[in-house]
């Protein structure tokens, strides 16, 4: 990598290298996760799913976002922890992505079955569904493909959660959700990367250092 007589890499060319950096990491985390098997996903799901349910930010929260899994690319399932909330009464909502503008939104659903695939492989809330305003959300859940202990995360590289978590958080604390074997010790991270407050794995729950 050139750099100038002080020895820095100029900030483009850092740019860059983060960017090939981040292309790799991705790479071999997808190709990770596709390896594991559909039960042994199943299995640490229901243990990041018993850390969610009593996470600080989660345990006494009336409402909170959730994502649902790409099954094929074998995402973390909370699909069991949507019920739980449910059950106690808690208010649950999900990512929609409008097909022209390519914005997120969050929408509360009175029921996941309600909901359906449309062309981002996941289930969606309809259009109908009430709108998420800034302040009503105490947490949100968020997915990754890696993760590291300061909060900083990869997602698949559209930037959809880095552009929608500003809008509500504060007050909501935003929880990256991975296996334990994409959390990696450094994930390079440019603007507009945005860090969540938590990182909970299978095996660990990890405050964000950077909160």
């Amino acid at each position: 990598m050139p750099s100038d007589h002080h020895g820095f890499i100029p900030s483009s060319a850092e740019d860059q290298l983060r960017r090939r950096v981040k292309a790799e990491l991705r790479k071999r985390m997808r190709g990770l996760r596709k390896a594991l098997p559909a039960s042994a996903c199943a299995e640490r799901s229901a243990r990041i799913i018993e850390r969610l349910a009593g996470l600080d930010p989660i345990a006494p929260a009336r409402a909170v976002a959730l994502f649902w899994p790409i099954e094929e690319r074998h995402e973390v399932d909370l699909r069991a922890l949507d019920a739980r909330l449910r059950e106690r009464g808690a208010r649950v909502a999900y990512p929609g992505v409008d097909p022209e503008t390519h914005a997120m939104t969050l929408r509360f659903v009175e029921h996941p079955d309600a909901m359906q695939t449309l062309g981002f492989g996941f289930r969606e809330p309809s259009l109908d569904d009430p709108e998420v305003a800034p302040g009503e959300l105490d947490a949100i859940v968020v997915p990754a493909l890696a993760a590291d202990p300061r909060g900083h995360r990869i997602g698949y590289g559209a930037g959809y959660y880095d552009r929608t978590l500003p809008r509500f958080c504060p007050p909501a604390v935003s929880v990256a959700v991975v296996f334990d074997f994409q959390l990696v010790a450094e994930v390079p991270s440019m603007e507009p990367d945005v860090t969540v407050g938590w990182v909970v794995t299978d095996t660990r729950t990890l405050r964000a250092e950077f909160c």
